[in-house]
């Protein structure tokens, strides 16, 4: 594997080497590498690009890795990734695309991972994008996540962008059984003139199902940002939306979340906030020795963890 494989790798999946267990690697719209193990069966699509994850019942302290990379400028691809997943199971999924963009047209990868949960399996998740290259041509992604749990079942998803990509739209749809519990975590820096949206459903379907979306991003030069995260409580239920943010330089950002609930024993909560870095923070820092470049990446970086 050369050195820009190697660093994408590492940047989206913190993979250095082959992953144990199993995964699946695509490369510029082909299969790379890939390895099954004894609980988790990964099989090609045969009617469109993409591939089936079945995890079997009881499955427990294992990991997946399905990492995508895009190195060759002008590529645009739409994958499809199911997983089922079945009863009782614990598992780690790490996904994540990298886009590494030398020349002048645009590469993008577009994805949709869907995930069918059995009763009472945990599923942690975690999708990181990135880009970099010193061409001209655009770096997209736009992922699309539908997730629906069974009974008893929970994901904890967390989302992390961080520099590179030129352009995401996100979808999230997350359907929460009785007893079930959903929490998103979604991390997103932009910079340059970067454009970012990110669009949710959360449907607390069942009863005593809980759902918690914790979004911090910060917006810089003249980057913009869009959040729309949508709660809905359809039976007793408890949901928390907090959407946190640091606008910087000639940013726009705007946050527009949303609850309803139709079931009088659904407690729903949102909460939304945009500023700026308070300056006492900063000369905090410089006074410990740091520059003021130094303190504001230092304060971000604590943000944004």
């Amino acid at each position: 594997m050369n050195p820009i494989d190697s660093n994408m790798l590492f940047q989206i999946a913190n993979m250095k080497g082959t992953p144990k267990g199993a995964y699946n690697i695509r490369k510029d719209g082909q299969l790379d590498s890939r390895a099954s193990s004894k609980n988790i069966e990964i099989t090609s699509k045969t009617d469109k690009s993409g591939i089936d994850i079945r995890i079997a019942d009881n499955t427990r302290g294992e990991e997946c890795h399905i990492p995508v990379l895009i190195t060759q400028s002008g590529l645009n691809e739409m994958v499809y990734n199911d997983f089922f997943i079945g009863e009782n199971c614990d598992v780690l999924i790490v996904a994540g695309c990298g886009i590494h963009n030398d020349g002048c047209d645009t590469s993008q990868h577009d994805g949709v991972h869907t995930f069918y949960v059995g009763k009472n399996s945990h599923i942690r998740y975690t999708e990181k994008h990135y880009g970099e290259g010193e061409g001209t041509g655009a770096r997209i992604m736009n992922p699309q996540t539908v997730v629906y749990l069974e009974e008893g079942a929970a994901i904890d998803m967390e989302t992390v962008q961080i520099r590179g990509v030129d352009s995401t739209k996100r979808y999230t749809k997350i359907v929460v059984g009785k007893d079930g519990e959903a929490v998103i975590t979604e991390k997103l820096l932009t910079h340059g003139t970067q454009l970012a949206e990110s669009e949710m459903d959360i449907v607390l379907e069942g009863e005593d199902s809980t759902g918690r979306v914790i979004s911090r991003s910060v917006a810089q030069d003249d980057s913009r940002q869009v959040f729309y995260p949508r709660m809905v409580g359809e039976n007793k239920c408890f949901g928390h939306v907090q959407c946190d943010s640091i606008i910087m330089d000639s940013a726009k950002i705007k946050a527009i979340p949303a609850i309803t609930c139709n079931h009088t024993d659904a407690q729903l909560i949102h909460e939304a906030a945009i500023g700026r870095i308070a300056g006492e923070q900063i000369l905090k820092l410089m006074t410990l020795g740091m520059t003021e470049e130094e303190a504001e990446e230092k304060i971000l970086n604590g943000f944004l963890q």
